[in-house]
């Protein structure tokens, strides 16, 4: 897998075709990733970016279920965290998506279900994820070579 990037509207389109109701991010940037053959399999959405409070969303999708290394989740949380200052990432995520519910409460994400938050009959949630949270998870302390405490 390698990461691409400078590509944020083809980016942000393959990750807007693959989620159900998102039409368009508008001003954002993006990462994606792609295979050994070079084509774009999954990809990650930075947008909303509220630089006041330090808040950034983030949407990602993908056709595979083995983009997520821990070299693509250290990119992912470094921008925002790292190269934006943000203090909160905020995701949302269909309740009916229990693979990338599961994945988000993993990452250390605090999660808030949201009543038809996409529509009539499916729930939602809205998942946070501080920099403080990002910066003493597993995943992180794993990258830098710290050990956990227990």
């Amino acid at each position: 897998m390698k990461l691409l990037f400078g590509h944020d509207e083809a980016v942000a389109r393959f990750v807007a075709d693959l989620t159900i109701g998102q039409a368009d991010f508008g001003k954002c940037k993006a990462i994606g990733v792609l295979d050994d053959e070079d084509r774009l399999v999954a990809g990650m959405v930075f947008h909303d970016w509220q630089p006041g409070p330090g808040l950034i969303q983030i949407s990602s999708a993908s056709t595979t279920a083995r983009w997520l290394t821990a070299e693509v989740r250290h990119i992912m949380f470094s921008y925002p965290f790292v190269q934006l200052g943000c203090q909160m990432v905020v995701l949302q995520v269909s309740a009916k998506n229990a693979r990338m519910v599961r994945i988000a409460k993993a990452f250390g994400f605090t999660p808030y279900l949201i009543k038809r938050m996409r529509g009539r009959d499916e729930d939602g949630y809205v998942f946070t994820l501080t920099d403080d949270d990002w910066r003493n998870s597993k995943f992180t302390r794993k990258i830098h070579g710290q050990t956990l405490s227990s």
